[in-house]
């Protein structure tokens, strides 16, 4: 259990990686660099694929599937796509295996050599927009607004579990526009979908912005972000939304007519989010004695823990956890009534501390005596008696779940307040990451140039360009040359 658990302070990296294990969220597979994705870690992931969803729905979009499979001639068409992605491309040259002559095991076959390479999607945009010259011809195919929920490779050489692997699993959406000004507006509005995702059921404060030139996904003419604070100090990009302008509608020729009779290019978008957002999910919130969960994202919110000596007493404290589990699940509260004789209630407390369940009841004989129950949160840790005479144990819960949500956002978000520091020369900028780390407001000039030094000299980059950026007149942190506001630089994930 959480026994011997790394602590943070110590070394971060080991207790998250401790932790992903040990709390069963996943584990590395027989193939270098990808995952398993272990049943609760899975249910997590679901938790927050069915909400997404939804928030997606809600917004008018639909699930489509696209191709594993993009030929490689595909992202030859969009000359800045294929530059940002060329490294991280598995290629598929072959269609068929067949028996070594010297019985060594299976080779592949010479013979079945494919025509032309595919690649194994590191995005869809290619082989959506080939998809949507067909599927568009008029102003009244517009807007054309699809999702799909999917898995992507990216070749990576350093991978950590979830974070940042091989093979990972997304969403996607890709939308096509009549006009520029809609394009925008969906793009704005998908990134603050993943705002009030973040915030609202992760319990996670993020800030959103606009990319730099040079943090700009491939292909897009902008990108708009939401920037998470983890408790190491670093940020974390946790999802992006992008503006296409009309580059893929020219790169596969997808025009539509206009209402005037006119004839142009579609404008697209694209958006994403990914299973890091459970890597952002455990670093955000979780301690040293293992997960903290958000209520609003547990798999189980309540778990009912029996203290027994016997089977009788068992059999006894069985009749009111089943009252309360069913009253419980009535409310829409997931509730898990653990009457398992193999384990110790001690090693059970310690399973789901280390699990992140948000609430425990404990119920034992002299809790039925009494009409007691213990409720134990895990947010703080704290423990109190509920005497059952005189309290509304299901409401309470309720009252209960909702305030450990709110309490976990809170601390997240003062833990994110303390770790933005202006700085206001050089030597001031260098101090604060080296010793506070977090986001550093600071001006920068407007280069690409000035970026890509800064990042070489310190790690950091440009996280993002706050929406709420004030027009503000200083001097670049590094070149003291002009500068027409702060933007948020920080050390990465």
């Amino acid at each position: 259990m959480s026994k011997g658990l790394p602590k943070r302070s110590e070394d971060y990296s080991l207790w998250y990686n401790e932790l992903v294990k040990r709390a069963d969220l996943a584990e590395n597979s027989a193939v270098r660099g990808c995952m398993v994705i272990k049943p609760y870690g899975y249910s997590i992931w679901e938790k927050m694929q069915a909400q997404l969803d939804h928030m997606f729905k809600e917004t008018g979009h639909t699930n489509a599937y696209f191709p594993l499979f993009i030929p490689k001639s595909f992202l030859s068409k969009e000359a800045s796509h294929v530059e940002g992605f060329a490294k991280e491309c598995a290629v598929v040259t072959h269609y068929r295996l067949k028996n070594a002559e010297d019985g060594s095991g299976v080779i592949v076959d010479p013979e079945a050599k494919l025509e032309e390479e595919l690649i194994v999607r590191p995005t869809s945009e290619t082989v959506i927009w080939s998809t949507y010259k067909n599927w568009i011809q008029s102003y009244r195919d517009l807007p054309l607004l699809v999702n799909q929920w999917a898995n992507v490779v990216r070749w990576e050489m350093r991978t950590r579990l979830f974070l940042r692997t091989t093979e990972f699993l997304w969403q996607e959406g890709h939308t096509a526009h009549a006009t520029k000004e809609e394009a925008i507006s969906e793009t704005v509005q998908m990134m603050q979908v993943y705002a009030e995702f973040a915030e609202s059921f992760m319990a996670m404060p993020v800030v959103r912005g606009r990319k730099s030139e040079n943090e700009r996904f491939a292909g897009a003419e902008d990108t708009y972000c939401i920037e998470a604070m983890m408790q190491d100090g670093k940020a974390l990009q946790a999802g992006t939304s992008h503006f296409l302008g009309q580059n893929f509608a020219k790169a596969f020729d997808v025009k539509f007519a206009t209402k005037s009779g006119g004839l142009d290019y579609v404008w697209g978008t694209s958006w994403g989010v990914s299973t890091r957002l459970m890597g952002a999910l455990i670093m955000a919130h979780s301690d040293d004695n293992g997960l903290v969960l958000p209520p609003k994202l547990a798999p189980i919110q309540v778990v009912i823990v029996p203290i027994f000596k016997s089977e009788e007493e068992l059999e006894k404290i069985s009749i009111q956890a089943k009252e309360i589990a069913k009253s419980l699940k009535e409310k829409g509260i997931s509730v898990k009534f653990d009457d398992r004789d193999t384990y110790k209630p001690g090693w059970k407390f310690a399973e789901y501390e280390l699990k992140g369940i948000p609430l425990r009841i404990a119920i034992g004989p002299r809790d039925l005596e009494n009409q007691t129950i213990e409720l134990a949160r895990r947010d703080t840790l704290s423990k109190e008696t509920v005497d059952l005479k005189t309290s509304n144990l299901i409401n309470k819960i309720e009252h209960l779940l909702e305030e450990i949500q709110e309490n976990i956002y809170q601390k997240a978000l003062k833990f994110k307040e303390e770790k933005t520091t202006e700085a206001n020369s050089w030597t001031e900028f260098q101090e604060i990451l080296d010793k506070n780390g977090g986001f550093v407001s600071a001006h920068w000039d407007g280069t690409s140039e000035t970026e890509e030094k800064i990042k070489e000299l310190t790690k950091a980059t440009i996280r993002c360009i706050p929406l709420d950026q004030k027009e503000e007149a200083g001097a670049c942190i590094l070149t003291g040359n002009p500068s027409k506001g702060r933007v948020l630089f920080a050390r990465a994930y």
